[in-house]
């Protein structure tokens, strides 16, 4: 290629790239929240303690529409989270517990749902308020007792979307 046509292929790149920049669909944010006490599924993946794919890198993005009841989320990328047999970490609580959120981008929310089985054991409504960096809620087990898997949602006032995070405990 002469050095004209090299130029002229050049400035043509440069008028092109932001067009098709602009006309490129945006991707979700890859930075939300998760339960990082008492362990959630995906802190201890992110920490190492279990061994997984991508979740490691990214523990806050388990993000799905609203409704669902497990632990990925819906998202094929972190089936993982499902999968009770893996070898999670059980952390023994009290009846009462504090768990958690660590969150990366704080979005407006309306509820965080904890539940066991079908059981919707706490929900919270924070009416549409932008949560701290770390929000922290107390959960009464009432008279469930023993290994319990519990999944904690974080629904966002805004969109159609929630976070979802399991957490493996042994009530006592």
């Amino acid at each position: 290629m002469r050095a004209g046509n090299k130029w002229k292929a050049a400035l043509g790149g440069a008028v092109l790239a932001p067009v098709v920049a602009v006309a490129l669909p945006a991707s979700s944010a890859s930075a939300h929240g998760y339960v990082s006490s008492p362990p959630s599924r995906q802190a201890q993946c992110a920490e190492g303690i279990v061994s997984c794919g991508s979740i490691k890198w990214e523990p806050q993005s388990v993000e799905g529409p609203k409704g669902l009841k497990s632990c990925s989320g819906g998202n094929a990328r972190f089936a993982e989270l499902d999968d009770d047999s893996k070898g999670w970490v059980v952390t023994p609580v009290s009846s009462t517990t504090t768990f958690t959120w660590t969150l990366t981008a704080r979005h407006a929310t309306s509820t965080w749902q904890y539940f066991v089985g079908d059981r919707k054991i706490a929900e919270f409504n924070d009416h549409g308020r932008q949560p701290n960096a770390t929000v922290t809620h107390q959960v009464n087990f009432g008279d469930l007792r023993g290994k319990q898997k519990v999944l904690a949602v974080w629904n966002i006032a805004d969109t159609a979307n929630a976070f979802y995070t399991c957490i493996d405990v042994n009530v006592g």
